[in-house]
């Protein structure tokens, strides 16, 4: 999110009087003036040095919220240390008396095998533009074994929920040449993935491994690529399989990847490792900051996930309402081919689960052409969740694209070549990010691929037909508009449930849910991996996951439930649901389903606690709807019970639970 309330019609370049003049007015101590003349500057991308200039002038002015506007944008604004050290230092000093807004707070430890004492306050940063207040523990250098094998640490008494595993090439113990590398692999495998499993079990955090980066200094040179007991070699081959070994339960940062994309030689420098012994160089440290966070983020279900496309100049070259079919640019000539580019790109974000909107100022009938006609076009009408094509402003259009869907502004990423509309749209609706898009289409695929709130923890059946389910969803807004009563409405979508006690093969989709979901979530407790796996293995939890169909689609896993067992009593530690299935009874389902096992338990109480938070108060009422009764209310946390003897059991009529999917209408 880039600083709102910013309008500029500046083109690169053109900028130099106003930041000059801004610059005079600072030395003169004349802030505000100064502040005045900078904004006047700002141009996208955004100038590091302009960003700090901004930032040092509120500064002085004691404004807390811009301090920590300006400096978080620098994470965007470039890769240069020292202006991100000094953009952190400001925006410590003014987070808490400016309120600024904390969207998740996390314990990360990192456990390291060289300095990162240089990488930690970076982290930070960039962690705090994502809206993620870290509280940081940082082991001694090359401590990272004794820490996680040691069950007294102090690794272990800060109690962390991540882990990150900061390691380089240089700690492999691999020889530079051996007869029998699929041993050494082996063996090498096997002692990072006891790391994992030592953290695992006794900290339940989620680890974070960053993998290795080559070395550009390969003694065998290209030889080292045709003989498989290479270190070389081998280093590609333990980076594969610990990928493969990660599975769901521990994350990776793939710093081979990263060093291959800034450059080796930038990557690593000699001087710093003989200096500090630090393996990454400070140049690269912001990369490596912003991508470390980014899976972060996306662990604790803060990626963003929602696409809105603009079409004329940006899915493809002209405007179709004036040129027509034959006219736009798209798959012939070199503009042509870079749009096509561009489509592949975003079907295959479509295929880990973003989802696909359009937004475009046209006439809906020439805007659909191109997806109904035209031969090059690889994105098709299915593929797009929302279609909006009018000549209403762009954040009304976006406003109500968020409605409809049901999810939040800040899930959006809005792309357009326009810059007077991004601009719009940062003014307006500062929540949605704004891709600063190229002047040239060539560089669209990289400009989105070096966009990281897209990143995502795993990837989940749900996940693929998620555009296919917000499709589903807008039909059903349709039908409810068009009903009689909300209980035709209901009954009109032959709604089936498949409520199941947690499968293994459902945890990552349920941690998926469990870290993103926050209008319906009672308490918000955020479980991960460990935890979810701790309690299938307790017999004291009871937990439920429900999957749902109807006429349109099949919801996938959309609603999970843990409760604890004491005594007679069954209390719900976590309860939610996406908002996909919002306002559709489902929650009645999931009580009924709890009321069963309390009955088998032999529970004759259930109880719940609502805990509020900025996002969740459509949920507060859930208890009461269904016959609780609030008994305490403590901190806030409001506390409910139903008495399962008196009352009965709670039963849904609305949804049809099934042990298998039967046959739905217009469904198989």
């Amino acid at each position: 999110m880039t600083p709102s309330g910013i309008v500029s019609s500046q083109q690169p370049g053109s900028s130099d009087m106003p930041e000059a003049c801004g610059d005079a007015l600072r030395k003169q101590g004349r802030m505000e003036q100064a502040i005045h003349s900078y904004l006047k500057a700002v141009t996208f991308p955004l100038s590091p040095a302009l960003c700090l200039k901004l930032a040092r002038c509120y500064d002085h002015l004691e404004h807390h919220s811009e301090v920590c506007r300006w400096a978080l944008s620098l994470v965007e604004a470039g890769d240069d240390y020292t202006t991100w050290l000094a953009g952190w230092a400001l925006f410590q000093r003014h987070a808490v008396q400016g309120g600024w807004p904390v969207l998740r707070s996390t314990k990360v430890a990192i456990v390291s095998s060289y300095t990162t004492t240089q990488l930690c306050p970076l982290l930070q940063l960039a962690a705090a533009r994502l809206g993620i207040h870290i509280d940081l523990y940082e082991s001694s250098y090359g401590q990272y074994q004794q820490d996680i094998i040691d069950p007294g640490s102090r690794l272990y008494a800060f109690g962390p929920d991540v882990v990150i595993l900061a390691v380089h090439e240089g700690d492999l113990r691999l020889p530079e040449y051996s007869s029998t590398p699929e041993q050494e692999i082996r063996t090498e495998v096997d002692r990072w993935t006891t790391l994992w499993r030592l953290v695992s079990e006794r900290a339940r955090a989620r680890v974070i491994q960053h993998n290795f980066a080559l070395p550009c200094e390969i003694p065998a040179g290209h030889l080292a690529t045709r003989l498989p007991g290479s270190r070389y070699m081998m280093t590609q081959a333990v980076n594969m399989r610990l990928g493969e070994a990660a599975g769901h339960a521990v994350s990776l940062v793939d710093c081979e990847r990263l060093s291959a994309l800034i450059g080796k030689r930038q990557w690593r420098d000699p001087r710093y490792w003989n200096l500090s012994k630090q393996a990454v160089a400070l140049e690269a440290l912001p990369l490596l900051a912003r991508h470390t966070a980014a899976v972060i983020a996306a662990d604790l279900g803060l990626s963003r996930k929602c696409l809105v496309l603009d079409l004329d100049n940006t899915l493809w070259g002209g405007v179709i309402a004036e040129e027509g079919l034959a006219g736009i640019k798209l798959g012939q000539g070199p503009d042509g081919e870079a749009f096509v580019a561009f489509q592949d790109y975003i079907l295959k974000l479509k295929q880990k689960g973003v989802i696909l909107t359009v937004c475009s100022k046209n006439n809906y009938a020439d805007a659909v052409q191109p997806f109904e006609k035209h031969s090059a076009m690889r994105l098709t009408l299915q593929d797009i969740a929302l279609f909006i094509a009018n000549w209403e402003s762009k954040p009304d259009n976006i406003r109500r694209i968020a409605d409809t869907l049901q999810i939040g502004l800040d899930s959006l990423v809005f792309v357009d070549d326009n810059p007077v509309e991004r601009d719009i749209v940062r003014k307006f609706l500062p929540q949605v990010d704004v891709l600063p898009m190229p002047d040239d289409p060539a560089y669209y695929v990289r400009t989105l691929s070096q966009y990281l709130a897209l990143e995502t923890a795993s990837l989940t059946a749900e996940d693929r037909e998620r555009a296919d389910q917000y499709r589903a969803r807008a039909q059903i807004k349709e039908l409810e508009a068009a009903a009689e009563s909300i209980e035709d409405f209901y009954h009109s979508l032959r709604m089936q449930a498949i409520v199941t006690p947690f499968e293994e093969t459902q945890l990552p989709r349920i941690a998926q849910l469990i870290g993103k979901t926050n209008q319906f979530n009672l308490t918000t407790r955020r479980h991960g991996m460990p935890q979810l796996t701790a309690f299938i293995r307790n017999m004291d939890y009871v937990h439920l996951a429900l999957q749902l169909r109807d006429r349109y689609t099949d919801h996938g896993l959309v609603s999970v439930m843990i409760a604890r067992r004491e005594g007679e009593l069954l209390d719900v530690d976590t309860w939610l649901m996406s908002c996909r299935v919002i306002g559709r009874t489902v929650e009645a389902t999931m009580l009924e389903h709890l009321c069963r096992h309390a009955a088998q338990l032999g529970c004759t109480v259930l109880q719940g606690t609502y805990i509020p938070t900025p996002k969740n108060a459509m949920a507060a009422d859930v208890y009461a709807k269904y016959g609780f009764e609030p008994f305490d209310q403590t901190n806030g946390h409001q506390r409910w019970r139903y008495d399962l003897k008196a009352r009965g059991p709670i039963a849904n009529m609305f949804v049809r639970s099934v042990d298998s999917w039967e046959s739905v209408d217009g469904m198989p």
